[in-house]
């Protein structure tokens, strides 16, 4: 789990449904990565892990797994293990070893063989790893479906491990399933459903692709006659694939089928799984169909940065997610391996950027959620590190940067190395079924020849441009099937609501723009008034990213601030409750606040460059909200030297006693660069300090976390003038009442009383309670009275009125709610 920094628990974590089949409390990831660190030379660090898995794992669990999961993931990896261990022992290294891990994975192999008690021999999809299938104990065998590549995509593993072991059992059940399979394929088109039932052998679903649900059962018969010399996994696979190109491929598309209808597509979508196809191909030695769909593939990884987990035939996102699935990059190794066509490597140079930019976090790489936003999920699956890894080093790397010939093995489907010598191993049923390949290829290359052997590629493509002939129709179909992809869509951080190329972009996306009361914007998109079916789906996108994007900045909830007007005749009195920025300086972390005078800004959007820098440098910038980004506001007044600004909302009539605090976002890039702080005022509480300006002309403020006391904050010249002004009461009333007639609503200033003693703040001061706003109702410039009876009356109702509107907004933030 990368983002919170810790390991997946079954049973701990929120479950994800049948996706945590894979979790059999068997440190998956630490098994699924050991051949990985053999073979990126990590020899100390594969050694360690193997202490460990032999010292802590433990395989009795009462859990129940996934027999496809389990089998290609951990059975493969301790195989994989035993092989890198083995061929360390054999160097001179790792001598304690003594078979350890291959002791482990017969125990699990033994654990695995209870699925196969079936009359058709085909796998239950689960078992439970201490009770097996059977009884109320197991919580399983109660399932009658299973996958196609769920079944068939068994016996590299179970062969392995016979021939390891020489134990024939694994390796006949696994023979079993597979020659089910292939009894029941559709006799016509001699294709396979993606569904299968375990007990009849009817199939459940029957549409037929090279995706998810059958994949590596095709890529298993292939390399079951690499690995185990057996003819008929080869003359099988060379019928299937006949079919598959007959009915499925369609350059460079691959579309799923029905296996009674196969000229009848049954879907309009590919999945990501099927981009292991072209790797197989190149095993295969057809190689111009692979090179095609490898390059559709890559056309489309570039136009979303990673290959989405569906899209559809005209290359537009069906399925946003991406697992970080390594696919891709096997298919573009065995492409570079096949031709060596330095074209390969860019192709893996932009996955390995694409990884490092948008998904490698602190702790590792971080599935996509949505690879058309950007955002990450707390996942990252153990073939990210046993796959993903081992085939971006093996693309890359010089033949010295290799511990061992990579030659002598071959990759499972989770990428676990498994050595070709097994073809020779005893205890095989296939001994009397081997094929001398070597001695094939020193016969004469006729048709018979060529389906057994890898054709060489100098002789089929003499000219080194015909890849790149064959490239680039690919390029030029999928730019016109994805219209307007030559710039990128409008994302949300991006958006400026006073940018008119920005509105024309949402009007086509069949987004419209509602201006509220409140000053708020809201985004409403009405998909069939886009111009396009790929306008449309990029509005999807822009909206999900809004809302991301306003998610998050609702979690980072920040306390109210204050502007507190320090200059005469106010003298601190007056508090306007203010709502803080997410970015710039955080004024609860400044002791005595920032202190000046304040100045309108020109233009007052403050959404270009200043006019008039010159007076605004030094001061505090008064700034009307709209127009743009509140940091693109901050940005234009810092560069003009000013210390720091309040926006003042453009909505007539709000007030913070009737609104919830207001907190002012980024611009979905990175602030850092702003400094000064930035506060905002509702429009009525604006209205006082710009009525306080037009009077007075030089009018002092303190932005700062809280009002703060007079004593501590005036000078003592300050001081003296706020005696000499009190001791005039009222006298001075007409040269301190704002030119407005309007009186001021009870919410928008606080008024600090003096007291006798030197203790700061004295019980008659009333503060911005708990974030909640500003509550003493007296007009700019009026003295409250502070004798008798009158004045105590006075801040008792005012309380009363206080706690009054204290409770109405408690009970509008629960509505809200």
């Amino acid at each position: 789990m990368p983002l919170t920094c810790r390991g997946r628990v079954r049973g701990l974590e929120p479950s994800r449904g049948d996706v945590d089949d894979a979790l059999g409390k068997f440190s998956l990831t630490l098994i699924d990565t050991l051949d990985t660190l053999a073979l990126l030379n990590k020899t100390a660090e594969f050694e360690k892990a193997v202490r460990r898995v032999v010292t802590d794992v433990r395989l009795d669990n009462d859990i129940v797994v996934s027999v496809f999961e389990t089998n290609i993931r951990v059975l493969g990896g301790l195989l994989g293990g035993h092989s890198m261990a083995v061929m360390l022992k054999e160097s001179g290294r790792m001598l304690w070893y003594q078979d350890e891990l291959l002791h482990m994975a017969k125990d699990l192999g033994l654990r695995l063989l209870p699925a196969f008690n079936t009359s058709s021999g085909l796998p239950y999809p689960r078992v439970n790893l201490r009770f097996g299938v059977r009884g109320p104990e197991t919580r399983t065998g109660t399932e009658t479906d299973t996958c196609t590549a769920c079944a068939g995509t068994i016996i590299l593993e179970f062969a392995a491990l016979s021939r390891f072991t020489g134990d024939p059992t694994f390796e006949a059940h696994a023979r079993r399933a597979l020659d089910f399979l292939w009894e029941k394929r559709q006799r016509n088109s001699n294709l396979v459903g993606t569904t299968i039932n375990i007990h009849s052998g009817e199939w459940v679903r029957r549409d037929s692709g090279v995706g998810a649900g059958i994949d590596s059962y095709y890529e298993y018969l292939l390399k079951a006659y690499i690995l185990l010399g057996d003819d008929q996994f080869l003359q099988r696979f060379n019928t299937h694939y006949a079919s598959i190109m007959k009915y499925i491929s369609q350059p460079p598309l691959l579309l799923d089928v029905h296996i009674h209808k196969p000229l009848l597509p049954a879907r309009t979508w590919m999945d990501s799984l099927l981009a292991f196809f072209p790797g197989l191909q190149v095993l295969k030695g057809d190689i111009r169909p692979a090179i095609e769909t490898h390059e559709m593939l890559y056309q489309v990884t570039k136009k979303h940065n990673f290959l989405p987990e569906a899209f559809t035939t005209d290359f537009r996102v069906h399925w946003a997610q991406h697992p970080l699935r390594p696919e891709f990059a096997e298919s573009t190794y065995f492409l570079y391996k096949a031709t060596r066509d330095p074209y390969y490597l860019e192709v893996g140079r932009t996955i390995l950027e694409n990884l490092n930019r948008f998904a490698r976090v602190p702790c590792g790489f971080a599935a996509m959620k949505d690879v058309r936003t950007g955002s990450h999920e707390d996942r990252m699956d153990s073939f990210f590190l046993a796959e993903m890894f081992k085939y971006l080093f093996l693309l890359f790397a010089e033949e010295e940067d290799l511990p061992f010939n990579v030659e002598d093995y071959i990759f499972t489907t989770e990428a676990h190395l498994l050595p070709l010598s097994l073809s020779t191993a005893s205890n095989s049923q296939a001994q009397n079924n081997k094929t001398d390949i070597f001695k094939i290829c020193q016969k004469e290359l006729d048709d018979s020849n060529f389906e057994w052997t890898c054709p060489n590629t100098r002789l089929l493509f003499p000219d080194p441009a015909f890849p790149r002939n064959l490239r680039e129709p690919i390029r030029s179909a999928v730019d016109k099937s994805y219209p307007g992809m030559g710039r990128p869509p409008l994302r949300a951080q991006d958006f400026m609501a006073n940018n008119p190329e920005h509105l024309e972009l949402l009007r086509r996306m069949g987004v419209s723009l509602i201006h509220l009361k409140d000053g708020r914007v809201q985004l409403v998109q009405h998909a069939t008034q886009a111009v396009s079916a790929v306008a449309a789906e990029d509005g999807m996108r822009f909206m999900q990213e809004m809302m991301e994007l306003s998610s998050q900045q609702q979690k980072e909830q920040l306390p109210p601030r204050a502007v507190q007007i320090i200059s005469p005749p106010f003298f601190g009195r007056v508090v306007l409750t203010a709502g803080p920025a997410q970015f710039g300086m955080d004024l609860s972390k400044s002791s005595s606040g920032v202190r000046g005078f304040v100045t309108i800004a020109e233009p007052y959007n403050g959404c270009s460059v200043l006019s008039n820098g010159e007076i605004v440098a030094g001061r505090i910038a008064l700034l009307q909200r709209g127009q743009c980004m509140f940091a693109e506001k901050a940005r234009h007044i810092q560069k003009a030297g000013a210390i720091g600004g309040i926006v003042i909302d453009d909505n007539e009539g709000s007030s913070s006693d009737t609104a919830p605090l207001f907190q002012m976002a980024g611009d979905g890039r990175n602030t850092d660069d702003v400094t000064l702080p930035l506060l905002f005022l509702f429009h009525k509480e604006g209205n006082i300090l710009l009525e306080a300006l037009k009077e007075y002309r030089e009018v002092e403020v303190l932005l700062s976390d809280k009002a703060r006391d007079r004593g501590e904050m005036l000078s003592e010249t300050e001081y003296e003038k706020m005696l000499i002004f009190e001791e005039g009461g009222t006298q001075e009333k007409d040269h301190t009442s704002p030119a407005s007639s309007e009186p001021v609503h009870q919410s928008q200033v606080t008024i600090q009383e003096q007291t006798t003693d030197d203790s700061g703040v004295g019980p008659e001061s009333v503060q911005p309670a708990e974030g909640l706003g500003s509550y003493v109702p007296v007009a700019v410039g009026e003295e409250p009275a502070v004798d008798g009876d009158h004045s105590s009356q006075s801040v008792d109702s005012l309380m009363a009125d206080w706690e009054e509107d204290l409770e109405a907004f408690k009970q509008m933030e629960k509505d809200e709610l």
